[in-house]
């Protein structure tokens, strides 16, 4: 079970969604919850004047100022506070933003970050708005020693009973991974797991080819492939389905999810290199589907530090 869980917000509207979630997930589950908020970054070193994360204006540091911001944030979740009466923590602290939160993660022994989408509310050029998916997001995902829960839209805010999990992969390392994970979700919420990969038609082999055999082959190659790698290891739970599609990775798995009524998405975060914000189109299909999808999604990385979860 989850037994500490990080909310990283902004204290701004578009944490609302994700906000909504951590206070769920902290009542259901009796978990601590750390409310983190990196208000600023040092504007020179040894210095006490800052640089506002969602104004851009510099600001001098001091009590007051921090006790402002305290104040703030305590008035922005007052509802959720009140209404979930669960044991939370609000830390405050100025710096680079995904540094900040993993820092946070690794000294509290967080078992499971909570982000939305959007993680600036700075949106004063083209490049900052289309990059909806911020670096702090890409860099937390891609770093985190445990999963990180990222509420991309409102719709994907309600975390209700869990009843049916997709499982997206691409048969990397990285999946096994999630994949253990998302078992473990499975057996902990008595779920339906469903097991998904779109063969990409966009790029590779598939590109130019006409032939829907082709296609058909490839298809049954990859059930083949699931049943050894996973289905194998599940040890009897027979509520579980298989599903291989052609198309577009990232939209194949949002209509999958809706076909499905998907409650959770699972996926493997596998950026390796975060282009320049004017240049980037979003680094991965985790973040493709972040972007679309009504269901939550949660992104597993460096498998070799995740935590078991109690089946309890």
């Amino acid at each position: 079970m989850f037994k500490k869980i990080l909310f990283a917000t902004t204290g701004t509207p578009s944490c609302d969604a994700a906000a909504r979630v951590a206070f769920e997930m902290a009542k259901r589950y009796n978990t601590e919850l750390f409310i983190i908020n990196i208000f600023g970054i040092p504007s020179r070193s040894f210095s006490q004047v800052i640089t506002d994360l969602r104004t851009g204006d510099e600001i001098d540091l001091h009590d007051d100022q921090l006790a402002k911001i305290k104040n703030k944030l305590e008035r922005r979740y007052k509802q959720q506070i009140r209404d979930y009466n669960t044991p939370h923590e609000i830390v405050l602290t100025d710096g680079i933003p995904h540094t900040e939160i993993l820092r946070a993660a690794r000294k509290n022994e967080i078992d499971l970050i909570v982000m939305g989408a959007r993680t600036s509310t700075q949106e004063n050029t083209g490049a900052v708005n289309r990059h909806i998916v911020g670096r702090t997001l890409q860099s937390v995902a891609r770093s985190a020693r445990c999963p990180v829960l990222i509420i991309g839209r409102a719709a994907a805010s309600f975390w209700g009973g869990i009843s049916n999990i997709v499982f997206g992969t691409d048969f990397s390392k990285g999946s096994n991974q999630a994949f253990e994970f998302a078992f473990n979700l499975t057996k902990m919420f008595n779920a339906s797991l469903h097991i998904f990969h779109a063969i990409d038609i966009s790029s590779g082999p598939f590109e130019f080819t006409k032939n829907q055999e082709v296609i058909e082959d490839r298809i049954r190659e990859v059930r083949g492939m699931i049943r050894k790698r996973y289905i194998s290891k599940m040890e009897g739970y027979n509520d579980y389905e298989i599903d291989v599609w052609e198309g577009i990775p990232y939209v194949e798995i949002v209509k999958y999810a809706r076909e499905s009524f998907a409650d959770l998405i699972v996926m493997a975060h596998h950026t390796k290199k975060m282009a320049p914000p004017e240049e980037s189109v979003f680094g991965s299909n985790v973040e493709q589907v972040v972007l679309r999808s009504n269901a939550p999604v949660i992104s597993v990385n460096h498998p070799a530090r995740q935590k078991k979860i109690d089946n309890q």
